[in-house]
């Protein structure tokens, strides 16, 4: 929005035209969003406890928990308003995929508004149906990757395959396949994540971190060529909607750090996640998302193998699912899992990184 204003002034001051770059406005969406979480949060976590909107916790679990009970939840309405704005404000509206972008994280963060308002506010604890959570998941999922198909070039529908250059199927009608699971299932792999105090928040700004360097990249013309990307004209915009997250998620993570005094609720996972995936789609670099998630993945597979063999051997594989809480009750202090699980997730986006040279 800024952007317009900044272009129409440029012809009286010059210096205005610094509004046009990139990185410039990437790095004031990373202030803005950051600035929004850090006022607003002490005021929204006041109001949520005002009202005794706060975690529920199973007495299944691991017994620390307990603790935990009443702390204030919902807190990632904050981050997806910090985000909106910041997008808003320094972005090119314009551009489709940063509303494509936007969609995303307001669409499923709205699920999981649904979701915790039921089991927060309504006090059930079985929140919203799980069949009705997984339509309204596949509709707006399923209208996304549509949208990309019936919009995209032939360049967009390819599979970029990490570490081999020339390998880059043509997926067709497959796209709309693959672009929905990437979408939904990062969506609730995040929420999956998100057990422990900052345990998905820091994890998520350094994946976005990462798919914000490869949609600035892919966007722009000499450096895709140089790094043997295909080029994608206008994607490059999803860099301030990336920053916008890394923002507002530190900015959250003041909050959410151990001990939380906040937690981000479904939908702050659930509309991050998808966001996440809604951009390694655009940007071509689902499998990427794949290794620099890789603690979201392992997570989740957690989840499967364990429903998996319970119900066919009528065993576990691990103490609880997910995986942190199994690690939680081999006598693990809490911090100690949330610093090891946010190292392995700093190496894993790196090893994405890595990707756009070793080719």
């Amino acid at each position: 929005m800024l952007t317009w204003l900044a272009d129409y002034l440029s012809q009286y001051y010059s210096g205005f035209n610094l509004f046009q770059y990139l990185t410039f406005r990437s790095i004031v969406s990373v202030i803005t969003a950051l600035g929004i979480s850090l006022l607003v949060g002490p005021t929204m976590i006041r109001r949520l406890s005002k009202y005794q909107i706060g975690q529920t916790v199973r007495d299944d679990g691991p017994q620390t928990h307990l603790a935990k009970a009443g702390t204030p939840t919902m807190g990632g309405a904050l981050i997806i308003f910090a985000i909106v704005f910041s997008s808003l404000m320094w972005g090119q509206l314009e551009n489709r995929y940063l509303w494509v972008a936007l969609i995303a994280l307001v669409g499923f963060g709205l699920v999981g508004l649904a979701d915790d308002y039921i089991k927060l506010v309504r006090k059930d604890p079985k929140g919203l149906v799980a069949r009705w959570k997984y339509f309204w998941q596949s509709l707006i999922g399923a209208g996304i990757a549509l949208y990309l198909f019936y919009n995209a070039s032939p360049v967009e529908t390819q599979l970029l395959v990490p570490f081999l250059k020339d390998v880059m199927p043509q997926l067709g009608v497959m796209f709309i396949f693959m672009a929905y699971f990437v979408i939904v299932g990062t969506s609730n792999a995040v929420n999956l994540t998100d057990g422990l105090d900052g345990l998905a928040i820091l994890p998520t700004v350094l994946v976005a971190s990462g798919l914000g360097i490869f949609a600035y990249v892919t966007g722009n013309q000499v450096f895709s060529e140089y790094l043997g990307i295909p080029f994608i004209q206008g994607v490059g915009e999803l860099v301030i909607f990336c920053a916008a997250i890394i923002g507002a998620g530190l900015g959250f993570l003041w909050f959410n750090t151990y001990p939380a005094q906040v937690f981000m609720g479904d939908v702050g996972a659930l509309g991050l996640g998808a966001a996440l995936g809604a951009v390694a789609v655009m940007v071509r670099q689902e499998l990427v998302l794949f290794i620099m998630g890789g603690v979201f993945v392992i997570e989740t597979l957690s989840v499967i193998l364990q429903v998996g063999s319970y119900k066919l051997t009528g065993k576990r594989i691990f103490r609880m699912a997910p995986l942190h809480h199994h690690y939680e009750l081999k006598g693990w202090p809490e911090p100690r899992v949330i610093v090891r699980f946010w190292i392995i997730s700093l190496i894993l986006v790196l090893i994405g990184l890595a990707t756009l040279k070793i080719r």
